[in-house]
């Protein structure tokens, strides 16, 4: 009943545009700290960005600020350009000339720091269909055993000298192979869940789109079912009336009323039980269409085992409801008891019915509350807002009269519809 209790700004993390983002933004600023420490002389090894070695093996001077300066402004337009890549509608429609957008963010990355390539690794897998990914990601893999072999920084030169090349080379491409399957895989997770939240939104709109449609059959077949019985019933009775007011009609003309007044007494003889007639087929109609709402609350109580279902339903709640009123509280009480055993936690869940009588005319008052966790602020869910629209189109109100601790709803409804 109650909308889930988990924080807002932790469901905003969970969302893949936001993960890649956050992701970026933590390994830009290790980056950024590294690349200010090698500038005020803190760092105990050298800054190892690609410009910075490119700079070194050119002989440089190893204390000029010119490659780190250089390095840092590269990292900025790699997060500007990785941020906008990141957009919550490219995870669903990847933007034109994708691939375009990763080679040159992946040689910013590569100018930068070898730790930035997994990153555009990640968003290959993402924008990318799977199998172009898994071949972006085998050629990160070979252009860092390229950096390795032909402009390796201290540390890896060392290695070179002690262990051999081959060892070198053979771990680093076992560690590269290890990093960016794992950011491939990363990506292709997050890629698949934006995937099923697509389906899961066409799913959705087929579904809707095929209730309305079964809906309008509904009235459809309503009004031709309508139409047939008072075509039936009235033709007899508009035949006859005609008659007799044509034979009174003609009988006045001739200045004979005394003739003519048996003719109009039968003709509002018809009329009155034309309108009879017409009267019990609309009560007829209703009592077909007339839901049995307390068995159907009943079922749902027997449905549920956790949490208990407690109904309170006066006599008088359930009498002479109109079929749309007594329909819509139905789905009404079914969303928010369902709500209730998803995100409450609740042990019972009391629905109270009551007939009130109010200037406008009679109304029905239904209160659902349970004893649940609740939620900290109020949002209007899908829940909520189907159960709001669905009262406020036959002329009720929802209103939520406590969302913590549990969740109390009160809902008023005309209990005839409004004509």
């Amino acid at each position: 009943m109650s909308p889930a209790p988990r924080r807002p700004w932790i469901d905003r993390f969970t969302e893949p545009a936001v993960a890649l983002r956050m992701a970026a933004l933590v390994i830009c600023a290790l980056e950024l700290y590294s690349a200010v420490a090698t500038l005020a002389g803190a760092a105990t090894e050298p800054y190892d960005g690609l410009i910075a070695q490119a700079w070194a093996a050119l002989g440089g001077a190893p204390r000029n600020p010119t490659p780190l300066i250089l390095s840092l402004m590269l990292l900025g337009a790699f997060g500007w350009l990785l941020w906008r890549l990141a957009r919550p509608q490219h995870m669903d429609n990847p933007p034109r000339h994708a691939l375009r957008w990763l080679v040159l963010l992946d040689v910013l990355a590569f100018a930068v720091t070898p730790g930035l390539p997994f990153l555009v690794t990640a968003m290959a897998a993402v924008l990318l269909r799977a199998r172009a990914a898994l071949i972006f990601a085998a050629l990160q893999v070979l252009l860092a055993l390229a950096n390795y072999l032909w402009l390796p920084n201290a540390g890896q030169r060392d290695e070179q000298l002690h262990q051999g090349l081959l060892y070198g080379v053979t771990m680093t491409a076992m560690s590269m192979l290890a990093l960016h399957g794992l950011a491939y895989g990363l990506g292709r997770l997050t890629a698949s869940q934006a995937e099923k939240r697509r389906w899961l939104q066409a799913m959705l709109a087929e579904r809707l789109s095929a209730e309305r449609l079964h809906d309008e059959q509904l009235r459809y077949s309503e009004r031709l079912v309508i139409a047939r019985e008072l075509h039936d019933l009235m033709g007899h009775h508009l035949a006859a009336l005609n008659l007799q007011l044509q034979l009174g009609e003609a009988l006045a003309a001739r200045g004979d009323a005394n003739a003519a007044t048996p003719a109009l007494g039968k003709a509002r003889a018809v009329a009155q039980q034309l309108l009879a007639d017409v009267r019990a087929a609309v009560s007829a109609q209703r009592d077909e269409a007339r839901i049995d709402l307390r068995a159907a609350l009943q079922a749902l109580q027997a449905g549920i085992e956790s949490p208990r279902i407690v109904l309170d339903v006066a006599a008088d709640a359930v009498q002479d409801l109109s079929p749309r009123c007594a329909h819509a509280l139905l789905r009404c009480v079914q969303e928010a008891v369902t709500n209730c055993v998803r995100h409450a936690r609740a042990r019972q869940v009391e629905v109270a019915m009551r007939l009130l009588s109010v200037e406008s005319g009679d109304q029905v008052l239904v209160r659902i509350e349970d004893d649940g966790v609740g939620a900290p602020r109020l949002q209007a869910g899908n829940g909520l807002t189907g159960m709001r629209e669905r009262v406020e189109e036959l002329g009720g109100s929802l209103t939520v009269l406590r969302h913590q601790p549990g969740f109390c709803l009160e809902l008023r409804i005309p209990r005839q519809e409004r004509l």
